[in-house]
């Protein structure tokens, strides 16, 4: 008897895993399990601990680069309806770790609720984008997150307050493995308002990041408040290419894949990229962009 033979109906071996980034590149995860609610989830998390499994939580696929050789562990999706819920009342947002953040700023826009619309043109599920207080320029959802439920190793489920919250650049919550849920506390708005603020921050975005083409967002985090991006542009790497793999002439901080790329090329021109920085402005670039 398999270890995980109590989850067949909810398991995929050898599952491809590049076809749920936004890079579209790497292997396959051994395990990938798709639980239906959060007892199932506890269930699984429990006996991958009793089999020594290690685990990896795949939201979206946007921010994440996974390696040609793929995951030997398992991976576990947050993508069926149960993690998915989104509830409002007042100014308070229940939301499913495995929501679409996408979707959710429209929601709350339509409701009169602001707060989220900074997060416009940022891929991503809401457990993803708290687990590393995604964000930019017009700010960021740590901000507004009052509460969250977790999960630890143990699958046991407890929540976390406000006060037992740090959210700093590009640095959400990670104590627990998987975030489940999230109460964001928002601010009463005109729909219009939004609607417009939310249309603006998308068309600059349209115009100033390679959004039409496979990338995982901004590859580096910026270093010491200089921008990464303005740091690789002026080193002339834009359309600096390893293979299929280049760095994004429209936003040097972007590396896109082409049709055939692999994950091997993107880290060879990431390489590339912090070596041609580290030379010129003896700054050292950290990627922002999980590695798997």
């Amino acid at each position: 008897m398999a270890w995980y033979d109590d989850f067949k109906a909810i398991l995929t071996l050898d599952a491809p895993l590049g076809p749920k980034t936004w890079l579209g590149v790497g292997g396959a995860a051994k395990y990938f399990f798709v639980p239906r609610g959060s007892e199932e989830l506890s269930a699984l998390v429990r006996r991958l601990g009793a089999a020594r499994i290690p685990f990896h939580v795949l939201g979206a696929g946007a921010n994440l680069l996974v390696r040609d050789e793929g995951v030997s562990g398992a991976v576990l999706s947050l993508a069926a309806p149960a993690f998915a819920a989104v509830t409002i009342t007042g100014n308070r947002v229940q939301a499913g770790a495995g929501a679409d953040m996408a979707k959710l700023v429209l929601q709350c826009a339509r409701a009169g609720l602001a707060g989220l619309e900074c997060l416009a043109g940022i891929p991503g599920t809401v457990g993803g984008q708290i687990r590393m207080n995604a964000g930019g320029s017009f700010g960021s959802i740590g901000s507004r997150v009052r509460e969250i439920t977790v999960m630890d190793h143990t699958g046991r489920v407890s929540t976390v307050a406000r006060e037992q919250l740090s959210f700093t650049y590009r640095q959400g919550y990670r104590d627990a493995p998987l975030i489940l849920r999230a109460e964001l506390e928002l601010t009463p708005e005109d729909p219009q308002r939004l609607a417009a603020r939310i249309k603006e921050i998308w068309m600059y975005k349209k115009n100033t990041q390679p959004l039409a083409e496979h990338s995982a967002g901004c590859i580096f985090r910026n270093a010491a408040g200089v921008s990464a991006g303005a740091l690789i542009d002026q080193a002339g790497l834009k359309g600096l290419a390893v293979g299929l793999a280049r760095v994004s002439e429209r936003h040097a901080n972007f590396i896109v894949a082409r049709p055939g790329a692999t994950a091997r090329q993107i880290l060879d021109l990431i390489e590339l990229v912090r070596r041609r920085v580290r030379e010129r402005f003896q700054v050292a670039l950290e990627t922002e962009v999980v590695i798997w």
